[in-house]
């Protein structure tokens, strides 16, 4: 499949704090659907496939009714979970129209968390899942483990014990995202900076994380179109091709939450992801990690190749990430934490602009444009975006 499929257009609804959208989470994943084939140089009838992620709401049936689609030919849902998912959604959307099951199929996620919970409320949408307490939440909930922000903690606290990371490298996370934030306007921290004082005075949520260590919560939605690399060469905008994408874990397969504590096991992915593409690290041009929390970024960061465990300090400090100068241009549109938490698909259509050449925070001459999903849960997922094939 290298390269045989590109995205072809790119869509997303307003993004507002929780609880502060006037439309249902239905309406919002309408709204993106509907910017995204637009885009395109589409229209609704031409779509044939939806895949999303840790969704079972807005269903695919739902969304051909209201909108019109002709005919639906294929629907996907990665097995996983969370966050970790969302580069593997582009990559099940890559597979069907690589192999003909399908010729535009839309990738999209959406959120309202003022309408149906609360990702990082305990008993909320990221947790037991309405007070009940089932599969890894029936160990970890008994001791305490009851969020993401809990979990992501064990991590990190784990990895910066081992490798000696002080606070700060995860304050430069923090510090990337809102100063790149700065730059779009689409973003929910746009014209709110913030500085290395107000990060550490910010209240803990749960050690090592500071309030502003953790994303925020949202409502919204964000989606791609993807096509063949044929058929997206007649279509409105320079396409994004799918260079490569990757997803799994192990051996070995660890014990909490499937990875082994202090690692996000995205070893295998880089594995995966780099042999396919027949690059490395030092190819990339920008690159989005998912940040829910910034602990389990600097994990995600090693085990892809950029940097060792214990050079990953010196890697992040200094301003290294911020700006389209950076020496690894990161969280271009401020990602989770700085443009809005869309269950980090928002990085997906930024990588697209990066390719495109029209980001808010533009790297010069982007050929290779890398999408980490969220780390800290398995299987993790990462895709490659590129120039034109």
């Amino acid at each position: 499949m290298h390269g045989a499929a590109a995205i072809a257009g790119i869509g997303e609804s307003t993004y507002y704090r929780r609880g502060e959208s006037p439309y249902t989470e239905f309406q919002l994943a309408c709204i993106a659907i509907r910017r995204a084939v637009e885009d395109a140089g589409l229209e609704l009838a031409d779509v044939d496939g939806f895949v999303s992620y840790l969704d079972q709401r807005n269903n695919p049936v739902r969304l051909a009714r209201a909108l019109g689609l002709k005919e639906l030919r294929w629907t996907g849902i990665p097995w996983a979970g969370g966050g970790n998912s969302m580069a593997a959604a582009v990559q099940v959307a890559d597979a069907a129209v690589a192999a003909g099951y399908a010729r535009h199929v839309v990738v999209f996620r959406a959120l309202a968390q003022g309408q149906f919970g609360r990702f990082g409320q305990a008993g909320g949408s990221g947790g037991g899942g309405g007070g009940y307490m089932g599969g890894p939440f029936a160990w970890n909930g008994t001791y305490g483990i009851l969020t993401p922000a809990h979990q992501c903690a064990l991590h990190a606290a784990r990895f910066m014990h081992d490798h000696s990371i002080s606070q700060e490298a995860l304050c430069e996370i923090a510090l990337a995202c809102y100063a790149n934030a700065q730059r779009n306007s689409r973003a929910l921290r746009f014209g709110k900076p913030l500085t290395r004082e107000e990060y550490h005075a910010s209240r803990w949520i749960v050690k090592p994380f500071h309030l502003y260590d953790c994303c925020p919560e949202n409502d919204g939605a964000a989606a791609a179109v993807v096509t063949t690399k044929e058929r997206a060469r007649d279509l409105r905008h320079r396409p994004a091709a799918i260079v490569a994408a990757a997803s799994g874990i192990g051996p070995p397969y660890g014990v909490f939450d499937g990875a082994t504590l202090g690692s996000a096991h995205y070893r295998q992915v880089a594995k995966h992801l780099w042999e396919h593409a027949g690059c490395g690290p030092d190819d990339v041009d920008v690159a989005q990690f998912y940040e829910n929390f910034t602990g389990t970024v600097l994990i995600a960061m090693c085990e892809m190749g950029f940097s060792s465990p214990d050079g990953i300090e010196e890697f992040v400090s200094g301003g290294r990430l911020v700006g389209p100068d950076a020496a690894l241009p990161f969280n271009t549109s401020g990602g989770n934490i700085g443009e809005a938490y869309i269950h980090g698909f928002e990085m997906i259509n930024e990588s697209v602009r990066q390719v495109r050449g029209e980001s808010t925070c533009q790297v010069k001459s982007v050929e290779r444009a890398l999408v980490v999903a969220g780390p800290g849960y398995c299987p993790g997922s990462a895709v490659l975006l590129g120039a034109p094939q």
